[in-house]
This record gives structure tokens, sequence and C-alpha cells, in this order.
């Protein structure tokens, strides 16, 4: 095992070292906007953080500071800061969050977009859904407490999501007497946490949100301290990069026509990388090439397009590609997989049922499952993997899932968005899984007495009304897509014969 860094009094404190240029290199005119994620157990103090940094910070409305004035008061007499993030009834009646809460805010140097997620077990969708849009976390420890089997959760589920910064907010410091002693072991069994699921940064800052101390000014109370407040903190950290990493990817989302100008492109968000008009493009399934001719946007041209940029791309030659799709470096390829290794968090209150019928969603494809086996679970009190064959609601999972037809997907440590997925509920349309993806491989998971669906088949059939045409041939994946399903629904093993796109 890897020897742990020895712990430093520095400007924070830190659990993990912050990598070369991070948040001390950045200079403040750099700093962009910021996606923070609030996230803890129930009544660690999230919503009262945020809102009392929203109350020190920024120019609330004068009504807004006086109704809280006329309101009830919690310890010390001080306003319930809570009530500036919890907006709904139910929140405010139980005292608790439930839905995502988000609050824009500037700071002297820099936007803040908070994202205070609940902490109730009942909601950790919600924390899993607002994780995944975040740049750094805000852990939540309530000092009397400490480190709780919900906090493994969340930190299992930063890790799903691929967050690898994280600040630790021991709260409610005023409760244990401003013990540095109790702080100290907070952060010693935090560590844990941070070398088990490999976070990037993680710094330790000491709190008490009612009161105000280290939130948006240094506290008195805790002199032994000597590092930023949580404000000052935030202030540094760099945002999400923009220059594009990674190999060329771009899911496709759609094909735009234009027949009196001789134009078909093929339009998307571009998820990694770079494209140039003359590079070549790959569509993995068909291990078809051609050479962009041209990168179009609403309003102009462009000779180059990087992640982030929805743009529609004209080829030199007509690859039979459409929704589901997805365009590649042909020097770095994603999988053509019909067998994922994934990891997920089951997040539907229906346990994982075997004979179930599941599609899996990635970035734009919808591919229906035929197989789903549980190999273990993450046991949140050890943080070790044990064996298993079920899982139930808020487990982790790892699991072998075999897909009705190949599709084009990484795994998640080389390209995020290609690499993760949803699974759907085929009946609901309920997503009850959200997952990465650790291991691809185009081989089938073998089954006895598998019935292949064919594109004859349905040809002759239930497809047999369909047009020759784009919209065409979704209604046909969408049809071979339900049969596949009511056929596993039935007890049959089935696989869909790898369909082509839209003859032109």
């Amino acid at each position: 095992m890897t020897a742990q860094p020895a712990l430093k009094d520095s400007n924070v404190t830190p659990l993990v070292q912050p990598a070369a240029g991070a948040v001390a290199d950045v200079a403040p005119e750099l700093s962009g906007m910021l996606r923070v994620l609030t996230c803890g157990s129930v009544d660690d103090g999230k919503s009262t953080l945020i809102g009392r940094l929203l109350w020190d910070a920024t120019d609330l409305f004068d009504d807004q500071r006086a109704t809280l004035e006329r309101g009830r008061k919690v310890d010390g007499g001080n306003p319930d800061f809570s009530l500036l993030m919890d907006g709904l009834v139910a929140e405010r009646e139980q005292g608790i969050t439930i839905d995502i809460a988000w609050r824009y805010f500037d700071t002297k140097t820099r936007r803040l977009v908070v994202i205070d997620s609940p902490g109730h077990e009942q909601y950790t969708r919600n924390m899993a859904s607002g994780a995944s849009h975040a740049d750094v976390a805000i852990m939540l420890i309530d000092a009397r407490h400490g480190i709780k089997t919900q906090t493994r959760r969340h930190a299992a589920i930063l890790d799903l999501v691929g967050l690898k910064r994280v600040i630790l907010a021991v709260n409610k410091m005023d409760l244990v007497d401003w013990s540095e002693a109790k702080f100290r072991q907070i952060e010693h069994d935090f560590r844990t946490l941070m070398w088990r699921f490999g976070f990037r940064e993680a710094v330790a800052i000491p709190v008490a949100a009612v009161s105000g101390d280290n939130v948006a000014e240094r506290s008195k109370h805790m002199p032994w301290y000597k590092g930023p407040s949580l404000l000052e903190h935030l202030e540094e950290i760099p945002s999400r990069g923009t220059e594009p990493v990674g190999a060329f990817r771009m899911p496709v989302q759609t094909v735009l026509r234009d027949t009196r100008a001789d134009f078909r492109g093929l339009a998307g968000t571009i998820s990694s990388g770079t494209i140039r008009v003359g590079d070549t493009v790959l569509d993995p399934v068909s291990r078809r090439t051609a050479k962009v001719q041209r990168i179009a946007t609403m309003d102009r041209d462009y000779q180059e397009a990087v992640q982030g940029q929805a743009v529609a791309i004209q080829l030199d030659i007509d690859l039979d590609v459409s929704r589901g799709s997805v365009l590649a470096a042909p020097e770095a390829a994603p999988v053509v997989a019909r067998t994922l290794e994934a990891r997920f968090v089951w997040l539907s209150e229906t346990p994982f049922d075997k004979k179930g019928s599941y599609l899996v969603r990635t970035a734009t494809d919808l591919v229906p499952v035929t197989n789903i086996e549980i190999k273990s679970l993450l046991d949140l009190e050890s943080l070790a993997v044990h064996p298993a064959t079920a899982c139930k609601v808020n487990d982790i999972a790892i699991a072998n899932v075999a897909l009705g037809r190949a599709t084009a997907i990484d795994r998640f440590v080389e390209a995020q968005e290609t690499g993760s997925f949803m699974l759907v509920d085929a009946i609901t349309g309920a997503t009850i899984a959200g997952g990465t993806v650790t291991a691809a491989s185009p081989d089938i998971q073998q089954q006895d007495n598998v019935f292949l669906l064919t594109r004859a088949m349905l040809t002759r059939g239930l497809c047999s009304d369909i047009p020759n045409t784009p919209e065409g041939e979704a209604e046909f994946r969408r049809r071979s897509n339900e049969v596949a399903l009511l056929l596993r629904s039935a007890g049959v093993a089935v696989e869909v014969e790898s369909l082509p796109d839209y003859v032109i």
C-alpha cells in the first residue's frame, strides 16, 4: 500500500495533497464559475451553511433579510438561515432538504453555483444527480457524531461520478467547545475515505454554520486553525477545465438534412477532444471512416470545434449513422460492446429482479439488456467488497451487463460522458440505477437457448409498414427493442441482430 502523506499545518489542512498547479497556482483573474455540491447526513447543517454564506457574502435583498430577521430564531438568537435554501413547503415543515436547490451568487472574484442536495437516505438519487454537475463537493460532518454510513455512501457516489475534489466541513464545532482534538480525530477518520476512493484533493475546515465561524470569515474561537475560511478556499479552487481532453467523441443526436443545399449533417455535442475540417472520423460499429468536410452551427461555420460545442458535422461520404451512434477518432476508438463490467448505484425502491426488463441508456443510445449478473456489493461500513447476487435501493453494486445488441461505449476513466450510463425500467421508463463502465467487451455473454431476433423477421411482420426514412429507422429500432423486452419478460433469452442504419 502506498504510504500516506503526513498532515501539514498549512493554509488548509490537506488530507490529499493537491496536484501541481491546483488551487494555489490559479490566479484569481482566471477563476471562472464554480459548481459546488453540498452533501452529508440529515441535520448536519447543509442548508444552514449555505444560507449563512449567502447572508454574509452576498447582497441579499432587504426584504429577504427582513423576513429572516422577523422569523424564528435558532441557537444564539441567529435567524434560521436554512430557509434561504429550503424552498419546498415540505422541506420547511420537516426541517430537511428533499429536492436539489440551486443558488447562484457572486463573490469578489467569481460566480458560485451552489447545488444543495438532500442528506436523507431516501433521497440519495437526488444527491447523485447533483453530484454529476459539480466541480467540487462540500461534505458536511456533525462534529458531535463524526463519520456516518451516509457519509461513506456519498463519498462512494462522488467517486462513481468522477468528482475528485472534496472539502470536508466539520460543522457544529461550537457544540464540541471548539475542540481541536475532536476535529483532528474526524479528519483522521475521513482520510480513510479519501484514500479508498482516490480523491485528487481533499481539505478539512472546521466551521460553525449558525454563528458563521470559518464560513465567510475566519473564526476567533479556533485560534489553533490557521487555514482559510470556507469562502476563501472556494474562491481559490479552479473551475472545471475548458481545455479539450481525451480522444474525439461526439454522440450523434440527430441527422439534419437540407436537400436544396445538398447538406446532410450529423448533429450532436462534442463530449471530448477536438475535431477539425479535414480530420478523419470513425463509426465504430460499421468500422467505416470519412473525412470532415464542414463543421456547421446555427450562425457560422468553424474550422475547428472542441468539447462542449454543439455542432453539425458534414462528411465527404455518407456514413449510415443516426441517433445512438458515436463518431470517434480512428486511432482511439471506443469498444463496440456486447458485455459491460460496471459499477452502479441502485436508485429504485424496487429491488433488482433477475427476470426484470431493463434498458441501458448511454449518451444518445437506448439498448435492451439481455442479462444482469450482480457480482458484489460495496460494504459502506468496512468499504470492502463482498460477493452478492442481488441489490436494493442505495446499494452500490459491481455487475456484468449483457446487451441485446452492440453499442459504442468507453471505459469511464477514459471518457466520462461516453463511459457512463443509466439503467431504465423498460416498462415504466423510470431510471432505476446510474453507473459507470469499468470494462467493455465485444464478446457476447454466453447463454443457453438464445433466440436471435433478426431484421428480416421484423421487416416481414411487425415492421412491414415502416418507411425507409430516418424517422422510420428510429421507429424500427424502438419496435425491435419492445419485442426483445416482451420475449425476455416471457422468459425467452433473446438477442437483437445488429441493425444497419437507414439506407440512403
